[in-house]
């Protein structure tokens, strides 16, 4: 049913989420060992400019059991855009009549 389509989204979304916090955890202690140790060594200038973190985007589909199939060969599409820098987690599902259902999740959720 679409309740449980919900509830599985909802759950790999968490996941997803969890994931996320632990990357930026572990990039914010890396920042503070970056620091800590730029303070003890002498100044000297950045070898090269770093790098920004690209938008990642993915296609994900959610495969539907045929207990809970109102037709046969239904799934959908979602696509998830992952932020970092931003901190933000976009999840974007195409409807039918060409129209865009999205939900953005900031890093904060």
């Amino acid at each position: 049913t679409g309740e449980q389509e919900l509830e599985s989204l909802v759950l790999k979304l968490s996941v997803l989420k969890d994931f996320l916090a632990g990357i930026e955890k572990k990039a914010l202690k890396a920042l503070q060992e970056m620091s800590s140790s730029a303070q003890a060594a002498p100044a000297q200038p950045p070898a090269r400019k770093a790098k920004s973190i690209p938008v990642q985007t993915f296609e994900v589909k959610l495969d539907v059991t045929l207990g809970d199939l109102t037709k046969i060969g239904k799934s959908q599409k979602y696509t998830l855009s992952v932020d970092v820098e931003g901190g933000r987690l976009v999840v974007l599902k195409k409807q039918r009549d060409a129209q865009e259902d999205w939900n953005t999740f900031p890093h904060d959720k």
